[in-house]
């Protein structure tokens, strides 16, 4: 098994954290860079990362490569076994990529690589995110990981989009639109200090650095 993609991705991380809690042995390519070569969309139908090569097949989609861990590899789960707490794990994670990380990044160009946004698209982002994040702290339960008393995927998709969005914001509005969920700062400040999530985001600085040389 050999997941392929790179340290700076945070869909990447989320991925390998499921892969390091979980403890399952893997390879890395992590110098794995999205691509529309024809050679590269023979390993990823869309030229995207992150991708997992398991049993001479190719999975994409990190939601989808998530749940494969999860089934494959039932030990030290990180869903629950009840069906309606399963969904509400699924709701969180759609909550956080789709009302919130997807939405920021519109931002990002101008919050992070130098370009401009347009003024309009400003508007729209911040009225975005201020539903997505009414609807996480309505989700959430800080009990003390987001989806109750265990560790989740929910968890591991938190750690690596939500500081993005944090920073997005204050990048772009001068504000966190994050700060209103009170208990978020204690929570993922409680998740960096697992020894797995402390290895990723070690790497991911590491990987930060080395491409700013």
């Amino acid at each position: 098994m050999k997941l392929c993609g790179f340290r700076i991705s945070n869909y990447h991380n989320k991925v390998r954290l499921v892969l390091l809690e979980k403890g399952i042995a893997h390879e890395e390519d992590d110098a794995c860079k999205p691509s529309q070569e024809a050679a590269f969309l023979e390993r990823s139908v869309l030229g995207k990362v992150p991708f997992l090569e398991v049993d001479g097949a190719v999975l994409t989609e990190s939601d989808v490569i998530c749940e494969y861990l999860e089934d494959a590899h039932p030990q030290r789960p990180l869903l629950p076994k009840e069906p309606l707490a399963r969904a509400k794990v699924r709701e969180l994670n759609r909550c956080i990529e789709l009302h919130l990380e997807l939405v920021a990044r519109r931002l990002y160009k101008e919050a992070f690589f130098g370009g401009k946004v347009s003024d309009e698209t400003k508007r729209e982002v911040e009225h975005a995110l201020e539903k997505g994040v009414r609807a996480l702290a309505r989700l959430a339960r800080f009990e003390p990981y987001l989806a109750g008393s265990t560790l989740s995927l929910a968890d591991c998709a938190a750690y690596v989009h939500l500081p993005i969005v944090s920073m997005a914001s204050r990048a772009i509005y001068g504000r966190d639109l994050l700060e209103p969920i009170a208990p978020l700062k204690d929570y993922l400040r409680m998740l960096g200090e697992r020894e797995c999530f402390a290895r990723v985001n070690r790497d991911r600085r590491d990987a930060t650095a080395a491409m700013q040389r």
